[in-house]
């Protein structure tokens, strides 16, 4: 797996089989990356991977496709909102990336067509703008009861699971989470990692599931600590992911 910086803050991911000799990326915000990374390695492009239709997530899309012949994969629902889209996939959808089932998981929330692209093969999650490290995405065309759910699939996964986000906003993310869970002892620790690794410039990028079921607000919804920072005690989860969803939207 090769994690690509772009932009101000986003990540693209390739994955490459080596046996079938297939390659995978995903959410290419720009193709110039990825071309020169597949003619550095001398891999061929199979698939294009897109989590959701934002620009920042498939601009890259239609000149991948032309100089690849690659295919490009999205959720079948955002069909008219991918560029040069090919293939529409639904939840409990596979994609074999040679010997590699790719899974498809339906997280709508951040937009009504998100999806995320599991391999218990390889113990990874690329999760798009779903989930973040410490954070969670905001709602555009989805509901917050749509991301709740989404969130409770994505946490039930195994927690060894790398958490492979789209973009860089950990450090934003965690001063949230720390302002609903000010005492959580695993969630300071995870902080002053994160502050000496962008002073450095370094990703804080791939989290895992257990770790985000210890430090990620949105993920920790039944903590009685956090239901009473924002006055909600003994309120049902999805009410209290409401009002964290709401106040982080107005956060600084």
């Amino acid at each position: 797996m090769i994690q690509i910086k772009v932009l101000e803050d986003n990540y693209i991911y390739l994955i490459h089989d080596e046996t079938s000799g297939e390659t995978a990326v995903i959410d290419p915000a720009l193709a110039q990356p990825v071309l020169d990374v597949l003619d550095e390695k001398g891999w061929r492009l199979t698939y294009v991977l897109n989590t959701h239709h934002h620009w920042d997530h498939v601009e890259g899309n239609l000149e991948l496709k032309n100089k690849t012949a690659c295919k490009v994969v999205a959720a079948q629902a955002d069909w008219e909102r991918v560029p040069a889209f090919d293939l529409g996939v639904n939840d409990g959808d596979a994609i074999f990336l040679g010997k590699y089932k790719v899974q498809v998981i339906a997280t709508p929330g951040h937009t009504s067509g998100h999806v995320v692209y599991y391999s218990a093969d390889n113990d990874a999650l690329f999760c798009g703008d779903t989930l973040f490290v410490m954070g969670c995405g905001r709602l555009f065309d989805g509901t917050a009861e749509q991301m709740y759910q989404s969130l409770q699939a994505i946490k039930a996964l195994p927690p060894e699971t790398r958490v492979y986000c789209a973009h860089e906003y950990t450090q934003a993310n965690g001063r949230f989470a720390l302002s609903v869970d000010p005492d959580n002892v695993l969630l300071q620790e995870k902080m002053r990692e994160v502050v000496k690794l962008r002073e450095v410039q370094l990703p804080t990028v791939p989290s895992s599931i257990g770790e985000e079921r210890s430090t990620n607000p949105f993920f920790r919804v039944d903590s009685l600590s956090i239901q009473k920072s924002l006055g909600l005690l003994g309120e049902s989860p999805e009410v209290v992911f409401k009002a964290l969803r709401k106040r982080k939207d107005t956060f600084s």
